[in-house]
């Protein structure tokens, strides 16, 4: 009889379960700490009195908490509208197209936020806004917008060329054939059918500039607080159990955004 061949698998490593285990306690005990003391009856964030609401219904009525809410939220959804139509222009650009001399250049170019230490970036992007604020007198939240856009495009380019790298071209190839235009081909065939690439390039984008604290921190000029760099003002100050309602809510959030990522970029069998 031939001998079976046996295939090699990770988990038949010595202490791999434990681990694995060890790795899961590691990452999620910290996160499940605050979500359960975010529920604390009591004025300590050391010690537990009992299970309340208090702190959210005090988070929820704070006027710096729904201010910076809403600083968030359109930031974060302008930059995600922003970023992903750059993204998708240049995702096609890379990828309709025939190779040339220079695209690894250009790959690098798109994608040079995720290469370099966020604070770089952040530097970088001060310079110019400092020097924009000077010239126009404007200090208003536009700055964030842009700052955030440049930062996301990249998170939302990633999974809409993945999707656009999938796509069968024949559907292309037979819309032009029957003399499409090549706005056309684009609006009733690419777009369509790269569409959950674009809203989950869209939904990464979004995540990724709810949660930016590094390049927010540098560009905001006074009173333009978002969610993370209030939390981290809040922190320097005094830690408060409001702190960790905050943030389980927005942890509860980005789970849901990223879960519907999930779900728009996983392929079918």
């Amino acid at each position: 009889m031939a001998e079976q061949r046996r295939h090699f698998s990770a988990a038949d490593i010595p202490g791999f379960g434990l681990t694995a285990m060890a790795v899961f306690v590691a990452l999620y005990l910290p996160i499940v700490t605050l979500v359960v003391y975010s529920f604390n009856a009591s004025a300590s964030v050391a010690e537990w009195g009992g299970l309340s609401l208090d702190w959210y219904r005090k988070a929820a009525g704070n006027a710096e908490v729904l201010n910076a809410t809403a600083n968030s939220l359109i930031i974060a959804s302008l930059a995600a509208l922003f970023s992903t139509t750059l993204a998708t222009l240049a995702a096609l650009g890379t990828t309709r197209r025939a190779p040339f001399r220079g695209m690894t250049a250009v790959y690098a170019a798109i994608n040079q936020p995720l290469m370099v230490p966020e604070i770089v970036t952040a530097v970088a992007l001060l310079v110019v806004t400092a020097a924009l604020k000077q010239a126009t007198g404007y200090t208003g939240l536009g700055y964030l917008v842009m700052a955030h856009t440049a930062f996301c495009i990249p998170f939302a380019y990633l999974p809409i060329r993945a999707r656009l790298e999938g796509m069968d071209l024949s559907f292309e190839t037979a819309a032009a054939d029957l003399y499409a235009s090549d706005w056309q081909v684009f609006r009733h065939v690419t777009l369509p059918l790269l569409l959950p690439g674009i809203l989950a390039g869209a939904m990464l984008a979004f995540v990724t500039s709810l949660d930016d604290v590094v390049i927010t921190e540098f560009i905001k000029s006074p009173g333009q607080d978002t969610l993370p760099t209030y939390m981290l003002g809040q922190l320097r100050r005094a830690m408060t159990p409001d702190v960790n309602a905050i943030s389980s809510m927005l942890m509860g959030v980005t789970i849901l955004m990223l879960f519907a990522f999930f779900l728009l970029t996983r392929k079918k069998a």
